[in-house]
């Protein structure tokens, strides 16, 4: 029952990544687009820079809880990962408990009034005369706090189950650390654990 409420919060959490991912196309895409034009044709572009930093952000933000869902943020695990199971779940769950849930719940109530306040004034970027609205990017800010809080719940179940079982229970996969792959390679699997 647990595992399965753990698979689900994964599954959402891929959802939303796999869907915000999709800026990095748009991205590109902007980004080629206005190399070429001022290059090329030495006109460039007056929205660029706000493209950028729009599809970037909402990246950044949307997929922090697909990147927790995966174990990929990046820790100082150089003495973590030698200890046993039991106690990487111990120390996991007061991290989560005394700073990721606080963070995170500031997250929200602060995003979610400064979203709202962008939004109400329908808020525009400084940064080009073109006024490309920005209000929107800042409205993700409390959705990205909700999905941190979701992933970051299954990420305390996932604790819970490894100090009863003392194994950690699977995540879903759909890409792999070169490291890993590496070491899967020389046989050598339970050093990346």
């Amino acid at each position: 029952m647990i595992n399965q409420l753990i698979l689900q919060i994964d599954r959402l959490s891929k959802a939303v990544g796999h869907a915000f991912a999709w800026s990095i196309i748009v991205l590109t895409f902007g980004t080629t687009y206005e190399v070429f034009v001022r290059y090329a044709l030495r006109d460039p572009t007056s929205w660029a820079f706000d493209m950028s930093y729009i599809m970037y952000g909402g990246l950044f933000l949307m997929a922090g809880a697909y990147t927790l869902s995966r174990n990929g943020h990046v820790r100082g695990d150089v003495f973590y990962r030698l200890w046993p199971s039991r106690v990487q779940a111990v120390i996991e769950l007061v991290l989560y408990v005394i700073f990721f849930f606080p963070g995170v719940l500031a997250l929200m109530i602060a995003g979610w009034d400064y979203g709202v306040e962008s939004m109400r004034i329908r808020e525009v970027s400084v940064n080009s005369p073109v006024g490309v609205p920005i209000w929107q990017l800042k409205m993700l800010i409390p959705f990205a706090g909700f999905f941190l809080t979701l992933q970051g719940i299954a990420e305390v179940l996932r604790c819970i189950v490894c100090l009863q079982t003392g194994d950690w229970p699977p995540r879903l996969h759909d890409v792999e650390e070169l490291e890993a792959a590496l070491l899967k390679e020389h046989g050598t699997e339970g050093a990346a654990k």
